[in-house]
């Protein structure tokens, strides 16, 4: 079954720059590895582009499909019902770049902390606003199918509570032609 995709969601190419940085910043920390900076810089540089050339999330209808990874696949559906929390971040260095983290939290999850993070999505409060926008939609839509379910039930729960009264009655002027012979 093939769903309508809404909207996908695209990666802003700073987030090699960023991990560039973050790169520095990591390496830097310990004296021993200040030697390998470039060698490091250049396997984060080759490495970053397949990372990010890996990287998808689509909005469908009802879910939102992630995928990731270069060595090791990963392709996560989250159902739109389950979310719970779509977290917008942005730490110090993201913001030097302009980059934002999309964090999605699910009913149900185990563990702390998001399901799902994305890191460096162009316009990523639009796309958040289009997830939340789209499970309201979602949301609104299930109410209304059990709203026209409801009034069928109430009828048959009106007949089978007139159909319980009828008995007792019945049983009722039973007991009394007993009670008067």
């Amino acid at each position: 079954m093939s769903e309508v995709i809404l909207k996908s969601a695209s990666f802003d190419p700073k987030i090699k720059s960023y991990w560039l940085v973050f790169a520095v910043c990591v390496s830097t920390l310990g004296i021993v590895t200040i030697p390998l900076i470039p060698v490091i810089l250049l396997l984060v540089w080759i490495v970053s582009g397949r990372i990010l050339a890996a990287m998808s999330a689509q909005l469908l209808e009802r879910k939102l499909v992630v995928k990731r990874g270069v060595f090791f696949k990963e392709e996560k559906s989250i159902p739109l019902e389950k979310i719970t929390d779509v977290g917008l971040s942005q730490g110090p260095l993201m913001r030097l770049f302009g980059l934002y983290r999309l964090s999605f939290e699910t009913a149900g999850q185990s563990g702390h902390g998001a399901l799902v993070s994305l890191l460096g999505v162009v316009d990523a409060s639009e796309f958040r606003e289009a997830i939340l926008t789209q499970k309201d939609n979602l949301a609104e839509t299930k109410p209304s199918k059990a709203k026209a379910d409801e009034p069928q039930s109430q009828v048959e729960l009106l007949r089978a509570l007139t159909y319980s009264v009828k008995n007792i009655e019945q049983m009722m002027v039973t007991l009394l032609d007993e009670k008067k012979s």
